[in-house]
């Protein structure tokens, strides 16, 4: 008899609300305060949840502080526009929002929400006792693709808010040309990452980095054979390897920036991540107050709730 597989749903929180303020237009609630983000968020999150029917959610946010990152390096992120006061206000609305649905949400001074989210996973991968686990990480950009392994999968936005995709190990080796999910890592460390401003190795673009760890296969391996100057080199210009050479320390360095903690001291209890215990009253006040009578029609799609609707919602088209 096959063991039934139980679904963890892991959500990058932080992303999906800037991926939704950024793709709605100004909405405000009856008190004045911009709720765009929020509405957008929600609109994933419904989705993701009739669509994926999690046993367990676990919302992992950023904290508003400096992490170990930047404590190594000033320029982390720094680059990077700093967002409008009206969308960071969004943020507790958010939590009140996956509160009501007695969501786990876990955040962390010094780390990142990647870092918890690779946390999680990798506890959850690891965990012996609790077989039949999957993982989906829900998120808006492709930082966790190097988190992806046979347990473990990644569904990105694509364009807008209900364009979406899931990666597995097959799928980011399409994407990436071969490369697995771990060498992803020392891809990002070769080329760089501008939207963090994490230099990389000067004079390497895309397509050099995803050769160079297609014939070297990591950092490691493609340093020892340049220091040996390995007969595999004669195929790369005199300036690869002297940009490589004068950059070996930036590009390890850069590795480290890009890789996502997976051993974070987070008191993570999967049983509280379960999903579908909430009040459907409480959660329909806090949805009126804000606004968001569409999703209120939509909750009899959600699953779970102590309450159960008698609604024409249940013969509404959703999407």
């Amino acid at each position: 008899m096959t063991e039934e597989k139980k679904l963890l749903l892991i959500i990058d929180s932080n992303a999906l609300i800037h991926r939704a303020y950024h793709a709605l237009p100004p909405l405000t609630d009856n008190k004045g305060n911009m709720v765009n983000a929020v509405y957008g968020f929600l609109l994933i999150f419904f989705k993701a949840i009739k669509e994926l029917r999690p046993d367990y959610i676990a919302a992992t946010f950023d904290v508003p502080a400096p992490t170990f990152r930047h404590e190594k390096f000033a320029g982390y992120k720094a680059t990077r526009p700093k967002a409008p006061d009206d969308l960071y206000s969004q943020i507790p609305i958010t939590k009140e929002v996956l509160n009501s649905f007695k969501t786990a949400i876990f955040e962390k001074a010094g780390f990142e929400a990647d870092d918890l989210i690779g946390t999680i996973a990798n506890l959850v991968f690891e965990k012996k006792s609790v077989p039949g686990i999957e993982t989906i990480i829900l998120t808006g950009d492709s930082d966790t693709f190097q988190l992806i392994n046979s347990r473990t999968k990644v569904c990105t936005l694509r364009k807008g808010l209900k364009d979406s995709i899931i990666y597995d190990e097959e799928k980011v080796k399409e994407k990436y040309q071969g490369l697995t999910p771990h060498q992803l890592l020392d891809y990002k460390a070769l080329k760089g990452d501008p939207s963090d401003n994490i230099p990389g190795v000067p004079g390497v673009g895309e397509k050099t980095a995803i050769k160079l760890i297609q014939d070297f296969r990591n950092l490691e391996t493609l340093y020892e054979l340049l220091e040996k100057n390995d007969k595999k080199w004669k195929e790369y210009s005199p300036r690869i390897s002297q940009c490589l050479e004068d950059n070996k320390d930036q590009a390890f360095f850069s590795r480290m920036l890009v890789e996502i903690k997976r051993d974070v001291p987070v008191d993570f209890n999967l049983e509280e991540c379960c999903w579908g215990d909430y009040d459907e009253g409480e959660v329909v006040r806090l949805l009126e107050d804000l606004g968001f009578y569409s999703l209120i029609k939509r909750l009899p799609a959600m699953g779970g709730g102590k309450e159960n609707f008698s609604s024409t919602a249940n013969n509404l088209k959703l999407w």
